[in-house]
């Protein structure tokens, strides 16, 4: 598979088109599999940008949809995991500065503990003597990219085996991970470790790996028989805010990376008269990240400006004038802690979907066909 990503909503929905044929059955039955960095993915590798809304979620379910009908329920089921996880972190928000103090505390430990500084080097550099675990930490390096069972296996070995703070390999993904998102690689990492779930943890297991690499790994040494970590209280669930009304007449649009299709923003009667773009990246990011980021930005602000017919640029003191300013809600992450005080206005998708994202995934799966209904203007 050609790693290389190009970050523009066009790019997108080709790569939707390629992979559509393959999201029934195929999918179903393939998905976990995981066929090496020079073979096309077992997934669909549209991660990059949905993680940026290049392309919605809903215009992706709908192609799934048409395409397979009900053959589609795991794929679809995959991308509504991507949305519990948005609305967990949304109601549990102090998950996420929790997770800011632990990568500070565990880049603290580092410093200060030898030993586990040259076991976290050697991860992040591929140099654990564990064949599968150090040619992955290199592609993601490479390539920002790790297949999605691939990085199950590698956060519990990181976790289990090799010891380390979740919170710092959760740092290492977003920091190389060209689909980095705040709310699915934080709670991710949480999974595995046993912390989300409480009590249930995912160890990766060598006959699993050597199943599911079609034989190119059996790793040796695994600790398969780990307890799951635990924390001392649980994070406390809180209400989700309520979105602002659009207001009428002209405004200025703030677009930010988290939600990159203002096209199908539902802006009511509102005038855009100015278009700006806020890019906050994640803590850490790498080069290549940062430059994903900041093409897609473009691409949206390009895409904007022709839509509105008006100017649409980077944001810079006074860019808005007198106008209200109006944003795309942004979800618990560096966008949301950017953002100036505006409107903020949330997509029907999201606002269905939230509530229901408050305990395990069953309680948003329950109500997946009533966020179909409710996200028509999402398809635009």
């Amino acid at each position: 598979m050609n790693r290389t990503f190009t970050l523009t909503r066009a790019a997108g929905l080709a790569r939707l088109g390629t992979v559509t044929p393959r999201l029934g059955r195929t999918y179903a039955a393939e998905r976990n599999a995981d066929p090496g960095p020079d073979a096309e993915t077992s997934t669909t590798a549209l991660s990059p940008y949905l993680r940026r809304r290049l392309i919605t979620e809903a215009e992706v379910v709908a192609a799934a949809h048409e395409a397979h009908g009900m053959a589609a329920e795991k794929f679809v089921s995959e991308v509504f995991w991507r949305t519990y996880f948005k609305g967990y972190l949304e109601t549990h928000p102090t998950i996420w500065a929790d997770y800011l103090r632990l990568v500070a505390e565990g880049e603290a430990r580092l410093a200060a503990n030898s030993g586990l500084r040259s076991t976290y080097e050697r991860a992040v550099e591929g140099r654990t003597g564990i064949e599968c675990f150090d040619n992955w930490a290199r592609e993601l390096v490479e390539d920002g990219w790790m297949h999605n069972h691939t990085r199950m296996w590698f956060s519990s070995i990181w976790i289990f085996t090799l010891r380390l703070p979740w919170a710092l390999g959760a740092a290492f993904f977003l920091r190389h991970l060209l689909d980095g998102d705040p709310a699915s690689n934080t709670l991710s990492w949480r999974w595995v470790a046993g912390l989300h779930t409480r009590g249930k943890h995912y160890l990766a297991r060598a006959g699993n790996i050597r199943r599911y690499t079609e034989g190119r790994y059996d790793p040796a040494g695994l600790d398969e028989g780990a307890r799951p970590l635990s924390e001392d209280m649980e994070a406390r669930l809180v209400p989700l805010p309520l979105a602002d009304p659009t207001p009428d007449g002209p405004v200025a649009l703030l677009l930010h990376i988290d939600d990159l299709h203002p096209e199908s923003l539902p802006l009511g009667s509102a005038t855009v008269e100015r278009v700006g773009g806020l890019v906050a990246h994640v803590p850490g990011a790498d080069g290549r990240v940062r430059a994903a980021d900041d093409a897609a930005m473009a691409d949206a602000l390009a895409r904007a400006g022709e839509h509105f017919g008006c100017p649409a640029d980077l944001i810079a003191p006074e860019w808005a004038g007198d106008l209200p300013v109006v944003s795309a809600w942004a979800p618990v992450g560096p966008s949301a802690d950017a953002l100036p005080l505006c409107v903020r206005v949330r997509r029907p998708w999201d606002e269905v979907a939230w509530p229901n994202a408050t305990r395990g995934f069953f309680q948003l799966r329950s109500a997946i066909s009533k966020v179909l209904q409710s996200v028509s203007s999402d398809t635009a």
